[in-house]
């Protein structure tokens, strides 16, 4: 039995879960509501207050999809009470960036400015031009947002300059010396 998956899922009170047709999974809760398709051989038991993910075979697929299923459904919980949030930092003379309608706008000393566009279901806000802020309720979309502005430009190793996630510590390098 997989450890994670056999753990059982709190659930706030606020929050509801469903099991539809065709194993979607829905969770509600007050900051929205977000659909999940259970794979095959997995299933969701409820009993009072909590949520239990269970699998009908000891197939090898099925093993691996069950912890992987309890935290995506956990994570659903997560987002709807809680919500997500993922903050980036932009470094370098001259980077910055903002919020242009439904687009974020990075000057990454680049000749064109890169735009990205902002998926919905993600709030986006910019502090002083370099700090930049993903709010959500699905953990994967803040995540995959977040990777995907920092793909841009990561920050590099000499002067450390880049796009970063904030905390996110920069191994230096030294440069070459001259003889």
């Amino acid at each position: 039995m997989s450890r994670i998956g056999k753990k059982q899922i709190d659930l706030p009170e606020k929050v509801e879960i469903k099991t539809g047709e065709g194993s979607v999974v829905t969770v509600e809760g007050p900051k929205g509501k977000l659909e999940w398709e259970l794979p095959k051989g997995i299933g969701v038991e409820q009993e009072d207050g909590a949520v239990r993910v269970t699998r009908d075979s000891e197939d090898r697929k099925v093993r691996a999809l069950h912890g992987t299923a309890r935290s995506l459904i956990a994570n659903m919980v997560e987002g709807v009470t809680n919500g997500f949030v993922r903050e980036l930092e932009v470094q370098g003379v001259g980077f910055r960036a903002a919020v242009k309608g439904k687009d974020l706008d990075l000057s990454l000393g680049f000749s064109h400015p890169v735009l990205h566009p902002i998926p919905e279901g993600l709030a986006v806000t910019v502090e002083e031009n370099t700090k930049i802020k993903v709010e959500g309720i699905d953990k994967q979309l803040v995540g995959q947002f977040a990777a995907d502005v920092r793909s841009y430009y990561p920050p590099e190793p000499y002067k450390g300059k880049g796009v970063r996630y904030k905390g996110e510590y920069v191994r230096r390098k030294q440069g070459k010396s001259v003889k």
